[in-house]
Order: C-alpha cells, then structure tokens, then sequence
C-alpha cells in the first residue's frame, strides 16, 4: 500500500486569509487568556515586522503598532480540515485525519489518475485553487508520511526497503514521537529516528513504555496504524462572517465565489451534485435574507454554480447591510456528467448549453427558460408542449418532425415536389371539436428544401405546407 500525506501547517491562518480579497496587510492571529495573549499565526507581511507563532501580543505590538488581529478559532479550524478531507475523498476511499494533515490511501488511485507525479500534481492545484498551503509526501504507511511530509516537501518513498533509509535523518523533535520520548532520548545522546530504530525495543519499552515502541512499528510498517476513515456528511453547510458592513449586492461576489467553489470541491470529493441550494445573508438586526438558488438539472461544476447564484443574487436589494453569509445545500442528488465528443470542436471559450441555461435563468428569471416535450396528443398544433402538467409521449412519431413548425397551414406553390416519406396518417381530434383527418410527407421542393406537407386522405396534390426542416 501507498499512503499520501497532505500537511497543511497553516491551516486556521490559510482559513482567514480566503476568505479575505487579497491584501499586505499585516495580520495576526492571536490565542491564549486574556492576560497572556500570543501570536497564535502571522501573515506574510507580518511575519515580516519581526512577528512569529508564540510571541507574547504585546512585543509584537511594540514591533507593529497596526496590523489586523483576529480571534483562533479552534472550531473554524476544524471545519476548513474536514473540508480538506471531503476534497481528498474524491481521489481515495481511504481518508484518514491526523493533526493538521490528511492521508489518503492511494495505491489503487494511481490506476486512475495516472503515476505518483501526476497524481502529485493534480493534488497540488486542487489545492492551489482552493487556497490552502501544504506539503506532501509519499510512503508505504500513513503515519511515515506524515512524519515525511513535515521534513521532506515532495518526497516519494515507494518501496518498504528503502523507508528506513529515508526515515534514518528525521530529527527527534520532528519524528512525532510521543512527548516522553521527544524530550528523553535527546538526553541520551539520540538525536535521529535512525539511531532510535537501532536500539533494543525491550529497552525502549522499559525506559519509555509500550506507546513508543508501536509508534515505531507503525513507521516501519511492521504495525497497523489505527485510523478511523473519514466520510463526508450528506449536506454541505459553511459560513463566512467579516468585520465589516457589505451594503452593496456586488461586494458579496468573492465570499460568494469562495463559497460555491467550496460547495463544488465537496461535491467533486463524494461524486455528487446539487440541484437546490440556498444563501442566507446575515444581518446586524432581523431575520435573514433568504436566496433559494434552484437549476433544472444536478450540477458541480464551480463556475455554474457561482453564476446562478450571482444572477440571484443581483435581483435582490438588501433591507440592511450584511455582516454574514451562509450556504445550506441538504438536497443532494447523483450527478451524471454530460457526455462529450472526443473530437470537439466548439471554441475554446465556448460555453456549456447547461451553464448559459442556467445563467440565463438566473439573469432573466425562472420562467424565462421553458423545456418543450413531445405531448400524447398526435395534433401537431398540440404535439409540444411547455406545461409540466401536460402528458408527455412514450413513443416517437414514426416520421421525423421539422424544425420549424408553421402557425397556420399554406399551400404549397411551384411544381410538384419530390416525396421522400410518407404517408403518415393523423385522424384524431374527434373529442374537443378539433377533429382533422390528413395524410403526411416529407418532401423535397424544386429549390432543394425539404418540407413537411400535407393533403387529403387517399390524394397527392393540393398540399398544404406545415413546416420546414433544417
């Protein structure tokens, strides 16, 4: 078995900051009792002022006096990791949580997604556009490559007998040992995992108890690793909160776009879609804004969903300004993927028929957009219809219908035509008074275009034009 890790060692500040339009504002994340706050992350810009993790707030202070400070929040935290996992659930079936990281079994994905750099590379823009930092290593066993990926961005160990060579460097403080071990083998002199794998295991136990010692038959592989496998929920819920007022509609696209690009990486991990979803625009006062976001059929795609949701979105005019939003998508159906020619050749910045539907369902209204069916009534005047109530057919018409049909039958002038099909008798209509009694062809005129007339039961003359084909 192979196992991936992604390490995301930013991960609460990385949370903050996409939620945030891009800026160089210094900002910090601070923790701690009320009297003793520190400096839980910092920003680049920060970072840069001389502020690192664990400096007490107020020396970072006397080194910046203005930077933007927001509250660690443990449970935020929490939510953009299982976020992660939901993701990587769309390349393996087998996720597992580790502080800070994910690991994902990916042995049988390599069939599908193709070799170990490939598949790397897909992680790390899946990654990249969702906005989180990371790391990531390869090895035979999960815990491995967690201890890999926080020393060794990249590394790709794929063979059991070459894991202890690259596991032989890894320095005790970042072997993730448990924390007895991590401070008393310094003490002796140990400083490397390598030099820990050589000593006498019933040693170890005595000095440091039973915990170590299955910590490292679980890095070797000589041990399985207890792991509960991760399964993503059946709804997709998630907030975004500022510290400021949005008065206008437009200030909410990017939180809009960072949360149906969410709700669309959540869909791709447990190969599902959405058909319904729905936006709640938070205020200071009041109950919220409610946006019902529906489409015709079950879609993932980002960019669908961002579009539908922003034409929504701008037909509405806010009672107060919003100081949050929330999306809430519970109604979660199969999603097939439309089928596509191998040889396509629509331009490159063509749009999908479903996307522009959508879009333009959403700019112009829900009824703006009408899907036609074939109905059970054999009438062509009454053969299609756009009404969900009316009965639609189960059988096709045995001659082909036109593209265009005429609003009111007319003679057919010129010289006779061509016949190519027929005839197709239509006798029906006896019950509403609408009662008609023809004979129909396919027919191709002088000019070469191809028609569909009508005449008189038993006769071919005097036709009567109905429509045009394409």
């Amino acid at each position: 078995m192979l196992w991936a890790c992604i390490l995301l060692p930013q991960l609460a500040l990385d949370g903050v900051l996409r939620r945030r339009p891009p800026s160089d504002e210094p900002l910090v994340l601070v923790s701690g009792p009320a009297q003793a706050r520190i400096v839980h992350a910092a920003n680049a810009p920060a970072r840069a002022a001389g502020i690192y993790r664990g400096q007490r707030l107020m020396a970072a202070q006397a080194l910046l006096q203005q930077f933007a400070m927001i509250e660690y929040d443990a449970e935020d935290e929490a939510h953009w990791h299982r976020l992660i996992a939901a993701w990587a659930y769309g390349y393996s079936a087998e996720v597992g949580l580790c502080a800070h990281a994910v690991v994902l079994e990916v042995s049988r994905s390599l069939n599908l997604f193709g070799p170990w750099p490939r598949f790397e590379s897909l992680l790390r823009d899946g990654l990249k556009g969702l906005g989180f930092r990371h790391r990531i290593a390869l090895a035979p066993t999960p815990h491995a490559a967690y201890v890999l990926a926080g020393v060794h961005d990249g590394l790709a160990v794929t063979s059991p007998d070459t894991l202890r060579q690259a596991l032989a460097p890894v320095p005790i403080a970042r072997a993730r040992l448990p924390e007895e071990a991590a401070q008393g083998l310094p003490s002796m002199g140990i400083r490397t995992l390598g030099q820990v794998l050589t000593l006498p295991r019933a040693g170890l136990q005595r000095r440091f108890g039973g915990e170590l010692v299955a910590q490292l038959d679980r890095l070797a592989g000589d041990e399985p690793t207890p792991m509960d496998s991760y399964r993503p929920p059946d709804a997709f819920e998630q907030r975004m909160e500022w510290t400021h007022e949005i008065e206008h509609v437009e200030a909410l696209v990017f939180p809009l776009r960072r949360l149906t690009g969410d709700l669309a990486a959540y869909l791709a991990g447990r190969d599902g879609g959405v058909q319904r979803f729905e936006l709640e625009l938070e205020h200071r006062s009041g109950p919220p804004t409610r946006v019902t976001v529906g489409m015709l059929a079950a879609a993932r795609d980002a960019a669908l969903l961002f579009d539908c949701a922003r034409g929504r979105l701008e037909r509405i005019e806010l009672p107060q300004p919003v100081l949050a939003m929330r999306l809430v998508a519970r109604e979660l159906p199969p999603f097939v993927p439309a089928g596509r020619d191998l040889f396509d050749m629509r331009p490159v910045n063509a749009v999908p028929l479903e996307q522009l539907r959508e879009r333009l369902r959403a700019r112009l209204g829900e009824q703006a957009i009408r899907h036609l069916h074939r109905t059970v009534d054999p009438r062509p005047e009454k053969a299609q219809s756009d009404m969900a109530h009316v009965k639609a057919a189960t059988k096709p018409e045995t001659l082909p219908r036109p593209t265009w049909l005429l609003d009111t039958p007319r003679p057919l002038r010129g010289s006779p035509p061509e016949v190519l099909a027929g005839p197709e008798r239509i006798e029906t209509g006896w019950w509403d008074g609408g009662d008609i009694r023809r004979d129909y062809y396919v027919v191709r005129t002088t000019q070469g275009q191809c028609a569909w007339v009508y005449c008189a039961p038993g006769e071919q003359g005097s036709w009567m034009l109905h429509g045009w084909f394409a």
